[in-house]
């Protein structure tokens, strides 16, 4: 999967009220469409250690501010988005797993804000100033600062007035990432300001979207090469999972929390559980030691490779299982939702070995992740109803 894929954003508006799955047509919403980079080179051992860095050893009840992610993931899903009158369009990572929607000031003159499109608050009309100041600090040691305004931001043709972070100052490090700043998805407990409400928190006070819902679809270069990825906002594209979905109650407000009650390979258990999030921001599957040491044991040729002073301690696999019919499955409300073992052998080290670097790494030892590896195969409904849940079947492509 060497390419970079631009998450095509849709928003239905429909006289619908329920969480209730429709056949997508254009009639339903906006959709934009998805391009690819064929010349972008992923790197799994960066991925690996930001991860590390990412969230460290999160904990089941953390509140308050997260680290966030520095957009230079191995496979990138982003969207256009538009901000201010006249609209001003910005490229962003969509997130779960963080909750502020950021990007840079046209204030903003270090050389990583120059390489990326910088939002002029002076020329919109629908611009209001707040005057609080913000700032971001990163495991990896990179930072983003700077202070929050008010604009109009549509995201699929979805309007609503939302509180933004314009970064005045950025670290070198943000001037490789493709995208221009980050569109948060999580729940307002994990704002960097407190008080600060999410674009999900508008849209729904507004009564803009039929569905208090988002909804993901991300596309697989193995299996459909890699087209055809969208984020719907106010809707369920049935066209996009198989049989029905289940739903799991988040257990915790904050990430996108829910039990996860065991692992699976080919179906029989491996007796490990943990709480975990859904995060479209995290590449990979990162879960418990013991966790990773358990599912790389059934898989033959695993090797795992101890960490040092520069890198991070990691899980390899026989790059030939790409071609492989097992499956490593995670139990979610009663339901096993698996992960082929061909996206296991997620890239190959380089060194001659026949080895790839593992997509289900290990070390996180408190909340489990669940990253695009496991959502590029599994369609996933995030809905900030009454009772917030996930809804979550298998992906058809």
């Amino acid at each position: 999967m060497r390419i970079t894929a631009l998450v095509s954003l849709a928003a239905a508006v429909l006289a619908i009220a329920d969480a209730s799955p429709l056949k997508f047509s254009p009639k339903h919403g906006h959709a934009v469409p998805l391009t690819r980079n064929p010349n972008y080179r992923h790197n799994t051992q960066a991925q690996i250690n930001k991860m590390n860095s990412r969230y460290g050893n999160i904990r089941a009840a953390s509140t308050g501010t997260v680290p966030l992610v520095n957009v230079d993931h191995d496979i990138e899903y982003y969207g256009t988005v538009s901000v201010g009158t006249p609209a001003q369009n910005v490229k962003l990572d969509f997130d779960t797993g963080s909750s502020d929607i950021w990007f840079p000031s046209s204030t903003c003159t270090t050389t990583a804000c120059k390489k990326h499109v910088r939002f002029n608050s002076a020329t919109s009309s629908t611009f209001q100033k707040d005057g609080r100041k913000w700032n971001i600090g990163y495991g990896d040691g990179s930072t983003a600062s700077g202070i929050l305004g008010s604009d109009i931001v549509s995201v699929g043709g979805i309007q609503v007035r939302q509180t933004i972070g314009l970064a005045t100052a950025e670290s070198a490090s943000f001037g490789t990432s493709p995208e221009d700043g980050l569109f948060g998805l999580g729940f307002n407990t994990i704002e960097s300001v407190a008080g600060v409400k999410t674009f999900l928190d508008n849209a729904i006070a507004a009564g803009v979207l039929a569905q208090p819902v988002v909804s993901v679809f991300l596309p697989s270069y193995r299996r459909n090469g890699g087209v055809g990825g969208e984020y719907l906002f106010g809707g369920i594209n049935a066209n996009h999972y198989t049989g029905s979905l289940t739903y799991i109650n988040v257990s915790q407000k904050g990430y996108w929390q829910i039990p996860m009650s065991d692992i699976t390979y080919n179906g029989a258990s491996l007796g490990q559980s943990a709480q975990g999030i859904v995060d479209t921001g995290t590449t990979l599957v990162i879960i418990g030691t013991a966790a990773a040491k358990a599912v790389h044991q059934k898989i033959a040729g695993s090797v795992f490779t101890a960490a040092t002073r520069t890198q991070s301690a990691y899980w390899s696999v026989p790059c030939s299982l790409q071609s492989s019919s097992d499956n490593v499955g995670f139990k979610l409300g009663g339901t096993i939702f698996n992960i082929p073992v061909a996206d296991v052998a997620y890239e190959d080290l380089g060194d001659g070995s026949g080895l790839c670097y593992s997509g289900i790494q290990g070390g996180q030892d408190d909340l489990w992740i669940l990253g695009d590896v496991f959502i590029k195969n599994n369609y996933c409904v995030f809905d900030q109803g009454t009772t917030p849940r996930i809804g979550i079947a298998p992906a058809k492509y």
